[in-house]
């Protein structure tokens, strides 16, 4: 629905509800439009008394679930929070959007609206206080107010029905990972006898049992406990006035806890979220449900408690109020760029089972990042990897390498630990959830595997019209090769390469890039697409291929030149790793000066990867050290500073 016909349709709602009122009076009408009230929290997993954690202390919290309902399945979009966020705004996934990687700022095409727009089009005062983080800078339309001062009790007309957010912080992953001993916090901490016993701690079984993180996963029960008092208040202030019969109250975290392997991850672990909702005389109270939810259910669902048309361009599935939808099947999640580092992983989650899917399974599950880094727990992991003293389990995470594919039987093993993706027992559920992430990454337009320095020439409507490959790729394989890529066979990748979708053409070359030397002739011949996705993602593979075909370096030489800054870098990549950087290292110094920051990333993670011995690199990286985006600086500093160990 376009933006005119949407406000259109949502003012003849209102006026439907004003016409109402010439009986029974304007004012009564209004007041029973219910208020929205969503108290979100940062960086927790259901870890609440209510929820069944033993070491849990939340009482306030407890007390809302025993008047609404508890969300036993209820799931982020990422494990991280500004794409969470994006899609919450939104009620898109940030797939699409091309809101998917971490501190982004990607706006979103012109039709695609915060949806408190809708609300206040009908008449609703809303209020956010007062992290956005939405990967976009919002429009001044979104909020009526929008500070740390934002409320409900600041509205001109007291009866004027409203949506407020409010957004605690001091769950997130710097204060579970602060420094306990540091004398200023610890006067802000609970006190002595409130706080929760390391000694009592049910330490997850992907953390190694040391004093550390005992100490630390203690602490993260005591800030949940200060959640709830906040919570507490605002839930106060509803029953103060009067208003608490006629407010819908959501309460949920942006993703899961705040730890590694949680936070950034999508295992339920990272995106695994609490969802308590009151809504008296709606809602039942003291009930539960296992109904699948996710982030993008909850903008349709808001608009649809209010009693207003959904936008046709939302994606989510509205779960109370006029418009509830039939329950969802599946939900999914992305990873895509955390901080400085880039990592490709989509999952699809039904009630059992969990799939991943991993597009870079070269990359470690541990790369380092600069900011879990800075707190305690990370580097405790290291060491203890580094001693030899992690259980097989544990040692998961410090793999150098991942399957192609994960599938975790969740009844079973909900810290999804054992990977059943070989498991012949398991073939029906890794079948239908591999069709099941396909079809999703094809409807919902998937832009997480175009490459961020093309990105935003992507995301606007018609920003990449359909068109033929201009390229002759063979419609199958090497003959006699049987190799599959998340289970289809090479030749249905080819098919869909030699299609005029732009998206779907880069779903294909991608997962070629994973097939090996079979598809090494397809990967030749992509490097003269004129589609600078397809070229990058070709060139990127066939860098990895070793050994590579005879005339890789003649043809990547030739991609030197390409007008796209990504696809230079992809084949000066390549060739420094087959061994032939000589012509291409020029290359890659050039971007660190380029006016695109994600070519200039892209360019200091390849000089890392060369390493800063070399006498030309280090000057490079000295100059990214200056640059004014953060996660080039920090991996400029984790080059340097490796140079020196």
């Amino acid at each position: 629905m376009k933006r005119r016909e949407f406000m259109s349709a949502a003012t003849g709602a209102v006026a439907a509800a004003l016409g109402t009122a010439q009986a029974g009076g304007e004012d009564t009408a209004r007041r029973r439009r219910p208020n929205i009230v969503w108290i979100t929290c940062e960086d927790i997993s259901p870890h609440l008394a209510c929820y069944g954690a033993p070491e849990a202390r939340t009482p306030n919290l407890d007390r809302l679930a025993s008047e609404g309902r508890r969300y036993t399945n209820a799931f982020s979009i990422s494990g991280v929070c500004a794409p969470s966020r994006s899609c919450l705004i939104t009620g898109m996934y940030p797939t699409t959007l091309g809101t998917c990687h971490m501190r982004c700022n990607n706006p979103p095409p012109p039709h695609v609206r915060c949806f408190p727009e809708y609300l206040r089009s009908a008449g609703y005062y809303c209020t956010n206080n007062r992290k956005t983080d939405y990967n976009f800078k919002h429009p001044r339309e979104t909020w009526d107010q929008c500070s740390a001062k934002a409320h409900w009790r600041n509205r001109p007309d007291k009866d004027q029905p409203f949506f407020a957010v409010f957004n605690f912080t001091n769950t997130h992953e710097s204060q579970v990972g602060h420094d306990l001993e540091d004398e200023d916090y610890v006067k802000r901490r609970l006190p002595p006898d409130e706080r929760h016993d390391p000694a009592k701690a049910q330490v997850p079984p992907y953390y190694p049992d040391t004093p550390v993180v005992r100490k630390h996963w203690a602490h993260y029960f005591d800030l949940i406990t200060q959640m709830d008092r906040q919570a507490g208040r605002i839930l106060d202030q509803l029953e103060e006035d009067g208003l608490a019969e006629n407010t819908v109250v959501f309460f949920y975290s942006d993703h899961g806890v705040g730890l590694p392997r949680a936070k950034r991850w999508i295992y339920d672990s990272g995106t695994h979220v609490p969802l308590i909702i009151r809504w008296p005389g709606h809602i039942e109270p003291e009930t539960a449900t296992d109904r699948l939810v996710s982030f993008v259910d909850f903008a349709p669902t808001s608009l649809s408690i209010a009693g207003l048309p959904i936008p046709d361009h939302m994606q989510g599935v509205p779960f109370l109020g006029e418009r509830a939808g039939k329950p969802r099947d599946y939900v999914f999640a992305a990873r895509d760029r955390m901080d400085e580092r880039y990592d490709i992983i989509r999952a699809a989650r039904d009630k059992r089972f969990k799939y991943i899917r991993n597009y870079e399974p070269y990359r470690p599950y541990a790369q380092y990042l600069d900011y879990p880094e800075g707190w305690a727990v990370m580097p405790e992991l290291r060491r203890v990897h580094q001693a030899g003293q992690l259980t097989p389990e544990q040692a998961l995470f410090f793999r150098e390498t991942k399957p192609l594919e994960e599938l975790y039987d969740l009844d079973a093993d909900p810290h999804e630990l054992q990977n059943l993706a070989a498991s012949p027992g398991h073939h029906e559920p890794l079948e239908r959830l591999r069709k099941v992430m396909d079809t999703w990454m094809r409807d919902t337009r998937d832009l997480g595997l175009v490459p961020e320095t093309e990105l935003k020439g992507w995301i606007h409507p018609n920003g990449k019209a359909a068109q033929a490959p201009g390229v002759t790729y063979p419609s199958e394989s090497a003959p006699g090769t049987e190799a599959r890529v998340f289970g289809r066979p090479i030749n249905d990748w080819i098919r869909q390469l030699n299609g005029a979708d732009p998206v779907l053409r880069t779903h294909a070359i991608k997962a070629l890039g994973l097939a090996g030397a079979p598809a090494a002739p397809v990967l030749l011949s992509a490097l003269a697409d004129p589609e600078p996705a397809v070229a990058f993602w070709a060139a990127e593979a066939l860098g990895r291929l070793d050994p590579a075909p005879p005339e890789t370096k003649a043809k990547l030489d030739t991609l030197l030149g390409h007008s796209s800054v990504a696809v230079r870098l992809a084949a000066a990549q390549a060739l420094c790793r087959q061994g032939a950087g000589q012509k291409a290292l020029p290359v890659v110094l050039a971007a660190i000066g380029d006016e695109n920051a994600h070519a200039r990333l892209y360019a200091t993670q390849v000089l890392e990867e060369i390493g800063a011995g070399a006498d030309t690199v280090r000057p490079a990286l000295e100059q990214a050290l200056k640059d004014d985006v953060k996660y080039i600086v920090r991996v400029a500093e984790h080059a340097l500073a490796g140079s020196k160990r």
